[in-house]
């Protein structure tokens, strides 16, 4: 954050301050310093805690927008929540000791529930340990094992958006068709705009007629200027103008659609490379973020998706799509354990005001209750 770029001159009247150009406690403490005698030491630090102080609370507003309840995420889970309570109760049933025969069942039920094979080993071999080291000695022990030790696999990383300081913030959405990727594109821009954020979609996913009038029929419905192009354009030509137009109209918020053929395709990886240059060069620091999105009910199918587009673009977040419809949620801690790419965002219906930012605790309280 710049907050002057040259000496302030007080005879200058270019260079005078207000609180427009620099607000609150670094426009107070600026303009006493032109009355009275200052420690510089002290202004760096009034200077550098204020600073701090608006870019976190920024970051704090902005995505608590998204911020669901531990109720809510109950109630869409519910398909995996009864399908991972029910093969665990099978396995831990009341008076049962823990012994290997028991292991070898949890480890076939972890599996079934699309938690992964390495994640469910990592699991297992941490259970037995303890199991051994006398941590626990009972089943009824096991579930909140199980709990701590899986919401440990996110120690507070950051799964906020990167934002732009100034805008616009550039998001480029990857993911091969059918995995949500318009409704969700629809789902961020929503949230966006109810609040009061400027929002700008592109429609550059131009080889797939029908993705232009889906974006277009969105955007018309939840209130948001469109850029597109017709279709079997250069996607990379409707990037170049959607950052004008952003740059232009002063938009806080630039979403890119990207084309979602299979991702098998070399020219799809190619394609999207070039967007992925274009963006860079028309706005400095672009894209701040690059969200793939993955099909919940894909299970282990989305994650060799993702390791096909972590190839050619570097994407910053998951945003998993379809989470409600589905009996394979687990699938969001095999994507952490072996991709290590953060689920920002999970879709939990088919409105628009269906999404919720990814909490570790929250979605492991709802999962296995």
């Amino acid at each position: 954050m710049q907050i002057f770029s040259r000496p302030i001159d007080s005879s200058d009247k270019s260079s005078s301050l207000s609180r427009e150009t620099c607000p609150g406690k670094i426009y107070t403490d600026l303009n006493r310093s032109s009355r009275r005698s200052w420690n510089p030491l002290e202004m760096i630090v009034n200077i550098c805690e204020t600073v701090s102080e608006k870019l976190f609370i920024h970051k704090e507003t902005v995505m608590g927008i998204f911020t669901k309840t531990a109720g809510y995420f109950k109630d869409r889970l519910g398909k995996t929540r009864d399908k991972i309570s029910s093969s665990l109760s099978s396995v831990l049933t009341l008076g049962r000791n823990i012994d290997e025969s028991l292991l070898d069942e949890l480890e076939e039920t972890l599996i079934s529930d699309d938690i992964g094979l390495e994640t469910t080993d990592n699991l297992i071999s941490g259970l037995r340990d303890a199991y051994r080291s006398r941590q626990i000695s009972t089943t009824d022990e096991i579930l909140p094992f199980l709990k701590e030790h899986i919401k440990s696999y996110w120690p507070g990383r950051d799964r906020q958006l990167c934002l732009a300081h100034p805008g616009p913030t550039v998001i480029l959405v990857a993911g091969v068709n059918g995995t949500g990727k318009t409704t969700s594109i629809a789902k961020l821009a929503y949230i966006f705009t109810q609040n009061n954020k400027k929002v700008i979609v592109a429609a550059c996913d131009t080889f797939r007629a029908a993705a232009v009038e889906q974006l277009s029929i969105w955007a018309e419905r939840i209130g948001v200027q469109i850029v597109k192009h017709k279709s079997g354009a250069d996607p990379a030509a409707v990037a170049f103008d959607a950052c004008e137009a952003a740059v232009a109209r002063e938009t806080d918020i630039l979403i890119l659609d990207t084309a979602g053929r299979l991702h098998t395709k070399k020219d799809l990886m190619q394609q999207l490379t070039k967007i992925r240059d274009v963006v860079a060069r028309k706005i400095p620091g672009a894209p701040n973020e690059v969200l793939l999105v993955l099909d919940a009910t894909t299970g282990q199918n989305a994650i060799a998706q993702a390791k096909i587009f972590t190839e050619a673009i570097n994407v910053t977040g998951i945003f998993l799509a379809k989470l409600d419809g589905t009996a394979r949620g687990g699938i969001v801690i095999a994507i952490k354990d072996q991709l290590d790419i953060p689920v920002k965002f999970v879709g939990l219906g088919e409105k628009p005001e269906d999404i919720a930012e990814f909490n570790p605790e929250t979605f492991v309280e709802a999962l296995f209750n």
